[in-house]
């Protein structure tokens, strides 16, 4: 099996440009992600793209629907961020205030404790390479994107570098950047990382 893969996050909504949690809520892009949605589709658009996956939340199918306009897109739940639960729409002071010791103790094992209200790492992986497993499996020998969330992206990186899920805050796709990785019998090589070299503000 051969497959390449374009990952891509999201561009910025209000609560990114905030710098608030946000997983479940459902946002729309705001006018700066929508430009760089844009910017994207021009660095995109001689690209041969088969198919096209993303989670189902607005902002990701907001964003694919200006990317890759007139091509088919899926959506996938499993594709969505990380449940993060009671902080939710909130800051980093705003969660160090009100939940300082639970934060400290997800942030040192992430992958175990859950956000009260939310998900471990360990649920997020689960869904997110069970999902890629059967976009690959369905996409032999295709090219296709997964427009997606931090996390997942995270996740999916991660995997492909053979890095111990501990080690996943070291990876940080910033917003509006591109991956590329080229799967040859289910292993993965990346051949570019977290570009953003074509938004120009």
């Amino acid at each position: 099996m051969c497959a390449k893969l374009f990952l891509i996050r999201h561009g910025e909504t209000d609560w990114n440009y905030q710098r608030r949690y946000c997983s479940f809520t459902d946002l729309d892009l705001n006018e700066k992600g929508k430009n760089q949605a844009r910017q994207v589709h021009k660095s995109l658009n001689k690209e041969v793209i088969h198919k096209v996956y993303t989670s189902d939340r607005k902002r990701t199918c907001e964003f694919a629907g200006i990317v890759f306009k007139g091509l088919p897109i899926e959506k996938l739940p499993d594709l969505r961020e990380i449940k993060f639960g009671i902080f939710e729409g909130l800051t980093y002071q705003e969660i160090m205030k009100a939940y300082p010791k639970i934060y400290r103790g997800w942030l040192d094992d992430p992958l175990n404790l859950a956000i009260p209200e939310g998900e471990s790492l360990n649920n997020l992986a689960e869904r997110v390479r069970k999902t890629l497993a059967r976009i690959l499996s369905h996409n032999r020998n295709r090219t296709v994107a997964i427009v997606t969330h931090a996390g997942p992206i995270r996740i999916i990186l991660c995997d492909t570098l053979n890095l111990d899920l501990k080690e996943i805050w070291q990876i940080e796709p910033d917003l509006a950047s591109i991956s590329i990785i080229e799967f040859v019998k289910g292993r993965g090589r990346i051949c570019l990382l977290n570009d953003t070299s074509y938004l120009n503000g």
